[in-house]
């Protein structure tokens, strides 16, 4: 089965973040995003829906952004693209080639 993403397919610079929580002197903790890597991708929206939550319409859309692999990007991070901000559900090694990563992610508002 050949990859449905191709070279030519990656014309969106995105930021890969990690997490990384640091405590604020009163006894909790502050999250800060720091960029761990900046690669070319495909971001392919799969799904969107729009839901009735706390008495207000919340959308809610879900994508697949395609890089080339890399070991190193796990679910607890998130890609930023703009001003626009992708929580990673997983990062799946497509037919297990090292050549290709498929994150299923879901857009989050901010």
């Amino acid at each position: 089965m050949k990859a449905p993403v191709t070279i030519g397919d990656l014309r969106h610079r995105v930021l890969i973040e990690t997490a990384a929580r640091t405590g604020d002197g009163g006894g909790g903790a502050v999250l800060t995003w720091t960029a761990a890597a900046q690669v070319w991708a495909a971001i392919w929206t799969r799904t969107s829906d729009e839901t009735f939550e706390a008495d207000r319409i919340a959308g809610r859309a879900t994508h697949d952004i395609w890089i080339r692999y890399r070991s190193d990007v796990k679910p607890e991070m998130r890609v930023r693209f703009g001003a626009r901000v992708f929580d990673i559900l997983g990062a799946i090694d497509v037919e297990d080639r090292q050549r290709w990563l498929k994150c299923p992610v879901v857009e989050r508002d901010l």
